[in-house]
C-alpha cells in the first residue's frame, strides 16, 4: 500500500493467494497454486518461467477468461484499484476488460477475427467502451496505428489480418490494447511468433508507450533478455507458484533460488568465452495433477537437501524486497560456486 497524507492508497493491482484449477479426467490440474504479487502505476512487472508453469493461466485469471468448465478460480482475490474483480458480476467485469485492463495475446493471427477488417476490430471496442461515434472511433484508430508504427493507417484500416505481416498484426494487437486508454496491459509472450529483429521493435514500442502514457505492463515471458531490458520487477514461477521475486537487477546479480539460477545459466552470455557450454536445467517440469510432496523443483535441483522432500518452502524475504522459496537460499551462492 502507498501512503498519501493520512490515507493508505491501494496499489493498482493486488493479487493475493490466487488459485486456479482445471478438473479433468486425468485429475485436478493445479495450474495456479496460491500466487500473490502486485503492480504499481506505470511499472513493468515480469512473470518468468518455462512453459506450463502457470504464467498465462494466472494472467487469464485476472480477467476471468478461464474456460469453465473445465477451469475454475477456486480461491484468492484480484484487487484492481481496491475492488475485487473476482466478485464482480458478468456485466461489470466486461467493463473492466479492454477498458481498464487490456491483454495482448501470444498469437495475433488467432486473436484477430479473419473475416473482419482491422478498422472494424479497432473501432467496435472504442464504440462499446468509450461511446464514440463510428467516425470518431475511426479517426482515433488511425491515430493509434500511427502511434504503434503502422504507416498509411487509413488504408490499413480497410485491410484484413491476412494482409498484414506477423509484426504488423502484433502492432495492431497493441493498438487494440491501448485504444481505450487502459491502466494495465497484460502482454502474454507478445513476441513469440516473431523474428528477433521484429521482437525488439515490438518491445521497444510497448515500453515507449508505457513510459509516455503511464500504462502499467505485465509481461509474461520465458525470455530472460526481455526481463533484463524491460522489467522493473520480476516474479519467477514454477509449478503454479511464485518461487522468487525481486527487481530485475537483483535477480540477475544475486539469484536466490536454484531454478532462477538454472534459467540464467541456460542463457548464452556475450561476456563468456564461446567455448563455454551452457548449463541447462535437467529434466522436465512436474505433472501438475501429481505434484510431489515438498518442493516441486526438488527432482531437478542439484542443491536439494532432505528437508526439500517433505516440506514446501515458503516465499520469504532474504533482504531488500528480495523473496525466495528455498530452504537453501542463504547458502545458494556459496554452494553454486563449490559445485562449479
Amino acid at each position: 500500500m502507498r501512503i498519501h497524507g493520512d490515507e493508505r492508497l491501494p496499489k493498482l493491482l493486488e493479487i493475493e493467494d490466487l488459485k486456479t484449477q482445471f478438473f479433468t479426467s486425468a485429475g485436478t490440474v493445479r495450474a495456479v497454486d496460491g500466487i500473490s504479487y502486485d503492480v504499481e502505476e506505470g511499472e513493468t512487472v515480469a512473470l518468468v518461467g518455462e512453459s506450463g508453469c502457470g504464467k498465462s493461466v494466472s494472467a487469464l485469471s485476472v480477467l476471468r477468461l478461464i474456460p469453465d468448465p473445465p477451469g475454475e478460480i477456486v480461491d484468492g482475490s484480484v484487487r484492481f484499484m481496491g475492488e475485487d474483480l473476482l466478485k464482480l458480476d458478468d456485466d461489470a467485469i466486461r467493463h473492466v476488460r479492454g477498458r481498464q485492463i487490456s491483454m495482448v495475446f501470444q498469437e495475433p493471427m488467432t486473436s484477430l477475427n479473419p473475416v473482419l477488417t482491422i478498422g472494424l476490430q479497432l473501432t467496435e471496442t472504442m464504440e462499446h467502451h468509450l461511446g464514440l461515434s463510428r467516425e470518431d472511433a475511426t479517426r482515433k484508430a488511425a491515430e493509434y496505428l500511427d502511434m504503434v508504427g503502422i504507416g498509411d493507417a487509413d488504408r490499413r484500416l480497410q485491410q484484413y489480418p491476412h494482409h498484414l505481416s506477423g509484426g504488423m498484426r502484433q502492432r495492431v494487437m497493441i493498438a487494440m490494447a491501448l485504444c481505450c486508454e487502459p491502466r494495465i496491459i497484460i502482454a502474454d509472450e507478445p513476441t513469440t511468433a516473431l523474428d528477433v529483429t521484429i521482437q525488439a521493435q515490438i518491445l521497444e514500442v510497448m515500453k515507449d508507450l508505457s513510459n509516455r502514457l503511464g500504462v502499467a505492463l505485465i509481461i509474461i515471458t520465458h525470455n530472460l533478455g526481455v526481463v533484463a531490458r524491460y522489467a522493473d520487477r520480476v516474479n519467477v514461477m514454477y509449478a503454479g507458484k511464485i518461487i522468487e521475486r525481486a527487481s530485475a537487477r537483483e535477480i540477475y546479480k544475486n539469484p536466490k533460488h536454484p531454478y532462477t539460477l538454472g534459467l540464467l545459466n541456460s542463457v548464452p552470455r556475450l561476456d563468456l568465452p564461446r567455448r563455454d557450454k551452457l548449463d541447462p536445467i535437467e529434466g522436465q517440469p512436474p505433472d501438475l495433477t501429481k505434484l510431489p510432496e515438498g518442493c516441486a523443483f526438488r527432482a531437478r535441483c542439484r542443491f536439494a537437501v532432505d528437508r526439500c522432500a517433505s516440506e514446501v518452502p515458503r516465499l520469504e524475504e532474504v533482504g531488500g524486497g528480495h523473496l525466495s522459496a528455498c530452504w537453501e537460499k542463504s547458502n545458494l551462492r556459496k554452494t553454486a560456486e563449490a559445485v562449479s
